[in-house]
């Protein structure tokens, strides 16, 4: 029990810290992501105070990754009222279309060509490299700073584009576990509708349901601000549960619950969701990352040598950010817009969710999870350094188009 009750003292005395300091690292180049996750690695590689073994660590990550894209995906729903989701239905419908696919295929591309991947494996791999990750996104469009400095349409952007992707790319890791494993396609084909399906059903099911009785109670003045906070944490997790227990896509479920309650309700909890983001981004990321950098495969890294280190840097030029400059007429925003929402698109807990769940599902070449997790590794670092400067780069360029 040792490493685990060290692992609480650490991210709690973290968190503590955060907590003091989380106004000035606010206005530092670096995440609460990020610095949980130089906590875990010095802990774990560096001072070999944690080793965990790999699989039970596979099995924590996807348990963990799981419960914390809930509460994630929640807190994106019931960001901003529905009707400014409804407003940027255009934008997001491109990016969660053309933008997701061509994603997947330059990430797959890139692990057949550099990494020199079989295939099928290289299509897994960039399946799930493919989301736009709500909790490392959260952190640039949530908060005071972001308020300020990013206009509410962009965020908007992001946010709905980071929720829904998140579910829609279990198609894509579906279907290419198809080819990765020994299953039948028509097997996978009709996982991968019903998960869709069925997990929109669900989530509108349980999300109208949950938003029903929140009015009723209210109109009975059986409910406060702090029980609606706590109550939204654990419509995520019920979401979760239900969906999982029917098969389905269990990550969308919870955002469409989340929708559908938000539907309900209207803007009577609005405070209570800004504070689930805040609290999202700055503390229940915490345990996940610094679980990350305790099991970094050093090894595994070294062993595929400078062809890893090229593969992660053309994911994170290549995989998003030409895209979305060539879709930038249909997405109908101004340029500065479109090379901010190029570049901020984050792979962070949904990939080392699908990563874990492929694992979970009968991939264990070790390549797998070597190279998705540098690639997640070194996207915690580089868009936690950069978000600050880029909000500010942002704000600059809007008032000087303005003058």
């Amino acid at each position: 029990m040792y490493p685990l009750h060290l692992s609480y003292a650490l991210v709690g005395v973290l968190g503590v810290l955060l907590a003091f300091w989380g106004s000035a690292i606010r206005r530092a180049p670096v995440s609460e992501p990020l610095l949980a996750l130089l906590v875990g690695v010095l802990a774990g590689p560096v001072l070999g105070l944690i080793d965990l073994p790999p699989h039970e660590a596979s099995v924590v990550t996807l348990e963990v990754s799981r419960i914390l894209l809930a509460i994630s995906l929640m807190a994106v729903a019931l960001r901003f009222p529905l009707s400014a989701y409804r407003s940027v239905i255009r934008p997001v419908g491109v990016l969660l279309t053309v933008a997701m696919v061509a994603m997947a295929v330059v990430s797959a591309g890139l692990a057949w060509l550099v990494l020199g991947l079989p295939l099928a494996l290289a299509a897994l791999l960039g399946a799930c490299m493919t989301p736009t990750d709500p909790v490392l996104a959260s952190s640039v469009v949530s908060g005071g700073p972001a308020e300020r400095q990013l206009p509410a349409r962009l965020r908007q952007v992001i946010s709905g584009e980071s929720g829904a992707n998140d579910g829609l790319a279990f198609v894509f890791v579906v279907l290419a576990l198809y080819a990765a494993t020994s299953g039948s396609f028509g097997g996978h084909l009709r996982e991968a509708v019903w998960g869709v399906l069925g997990a929109v059903a669900i989530g509108a099911a349980i999300g109208y349901a949950a938003g029903r009785a929140v009015m009723v109670s209210q109109a009975r003045e059986d409910v406060d601000p702090g029980s609606l906070l706590i109550f939204t944490v654990v419509l995520g997790v019920a979401a979760l549960g239900v969906a999982r227990l029917a098969r389905t896509d269990a990550i969308l479920a919870v955002f469409v619950a989340g929708l559908a309650y938000n539907a309900v309700i209207g803007d009577r909890s609005r405070a209570s969701e800004q504070k689930l983001d805040d609290a999202l981004t700055r503390y229940l990321v915490l345990p996940l990352f610094f679980l990350l950098g305790v099991e970094v495969p050093w090894r595994a890294w070294r062993e595929l040598g400078w062809p890893l280190a090229a593969f992660v840097v053309a994911v994170l030029v290549l995989r998003r950010l030409p895209v979305v400059l060539l879709l930038k007429p249909a997405l109908g925003l101004p340029w500065r817009g479109v090379v901010f929402l190029g570049w901020f698109g984050p792979v962070g807990v949904s990939a080392l969710f699908y990563l874990t769940y492929s694992q979970d599902e009968g991939v264990r070449d070790p390549r797998l999870w070597a190279a998705g997790s540098l690639v997640v590794a070194a996207s915690t670092v580089v868009y936690g350094v950069t978000a600050m400067p880029g909000r500010r780069w942002y704000a600059r360029r809007s008032s000087v188009s303005d003058r």
